[in-house]
């Protein structure tokens, strides 16, 4: 079993494009069904920090392709859209 503490203290990295996607901020729960939703990380900062962070990322529990040690894999093709590569 894993506690939810565990949980949000493992990086996730998406499988598409090896990229980290940051750490889970929240986790959302269908209480219906009593099993997590999804995952909510928070989003990247904007220009060093100073104009706040852009909108949320949701990852579907259905995206997670694997929960490891340290490491949460998933697979969100349009992550690398919506949040291009800062050079």
């Amino acid at each position: 079993m894993l506690k939810v503490s565990e949980l949000r203290m493992r990086e996730i990295v998406n499988v598409i494009d090896g990229r980290r996607m940051g750490l889970i901020k929240d986790i959302d729960i269908d209480l219906d069904n009593g099993r997590i939703s999804a995952l909510i990380l928070a989003g990247s900062s904007r220009v060093l920090g100073f104009f706040g962070r852009d909108e949320e990322i949701v990852v579907p529990w259905e995206k997670i392709v694997k929960i490891g040690v340290d490491v949460i894999l998933v697979e969100v093709p349009d992550y690398t859209e919506r949040f291009p590569a800062r050079r």
